[in-house]
């Protein structure tokens, strides 16, 4: 596995951004790399690998209030900001990496961010794929928010993947927000999805949508609800039978990586094999 380089920063709509990149020997496109809610770049170190081995300079920032960015752990007040920041990261890739095609991936809240991205720079991206996105109305955020007082109740490990190790190391990692989720946050992802729903399709835009089918976070019916909304001519889609929230950490994620490489084949990306 080639590792990141360095942690570096830039200046972000509401403080310090950090963001990681992977370098490859060869590159022939650029990949962003969008992560999950309460979790950071540093969880995607193997997806990294698999995208620099194909001829990817991978980048991944760490969104506001996540890992070593500025920000309140893990609330979040202004999605469209988080996406203003990952178009700085893309601005520095391509600054490093002149005339090669961008593609994004995001995961979950990510997959939120990525979408808001496709929406707000329409055309700038070779391809969109989306790993359990947040962008269907989410039963448990509208019980979370009926109540007086949100339960302090973090995430189950033990939904993320079938591999227990997987639960057991975001368990351990202190980069990981642990904590329930803020009252601002869920308001705030619930307003981005009516964004995003009033926002238009996504176009021509070449577009991967993957799912687990046991999905307990971002549950796959709302979510192929505003998939039929959003979807254009270029759009592709998979579920995983039986896979959980975080089919990039899943006991099937050779399957999964495989995946995108073929998508992003098709879409015309210049696919190496280091």
């Amino acid at each position: 596995m080639q590792n990141a380089q360095e942690m570096q920063q830039l200046r972000g709509t509401h403080g310090t951004v950090a963001y990681r990149s992977w370098p490859s020997t060869t590159p022939g496109f650029v990949a962003l790399l969008a992560h999950g809610y309460g979790e950071h770049s540093g969880r995607y170190g193997h997806l990294a690998s698999t995208l620099t081995s194909a001829g990817a300079a991978v980048y991944a920032p760490d969104h506001h209030g996540h890992g070593r960015s500025d920000g309140t752990p893990a609330e979040i007040s202004d999605v469209d900001g988080i996406v203003s920041d990952l178009h700085s990261v893309a601005d520095i890739a391509r600054g490093e990496h002149p005339d090669l095609p961008v593609i994004l991936l995001g995961h979950s809240m990510g997959g939120l961010i990525a979408t808001r991205y496709a929406q707000t720079y329409p055309g700038e991206l070779a391809a969109l794929v989306l790993s359990g996105p947040l962008v269907g109305q989410n039963p448990a955020f509208s019980m979370l928010l009926s109540m007086d007082e949100i339960p302090e109740i973090p995430i189950d490990p033990s939904v993320l993947s079938r591999d227990p190790e997987v639960g057991a190391a975001y368990q351990a990692d202190p980069l990981v927000f642990h904590g329930p989720f803020a009252r601002v946050t869920l308001e705030t992802f619930t307003a981005a999805v009516e964004t995003v729903a009033s926002s238009g399709t996504l176009g021509d835009q070449p577009t991967l949508w993957l799912h687990g089918g046991d999905d307990q976070l971002v549950p796959l019916e709302p979510t192929t609800e505003a998939m039929r909304s959003l979807r254009g001519p270029s759009f592709e889609e998979k579920v995983y039978p039986g896979a959980r929230h975080e089919i990039l950490n899943e006991t099937n994620r050779s399957e999964v990586e495989s995946d995108i490489l073929d998508f992003l084949g098709r879409a015309g990306l210049p696919l190496t094999r280091d």
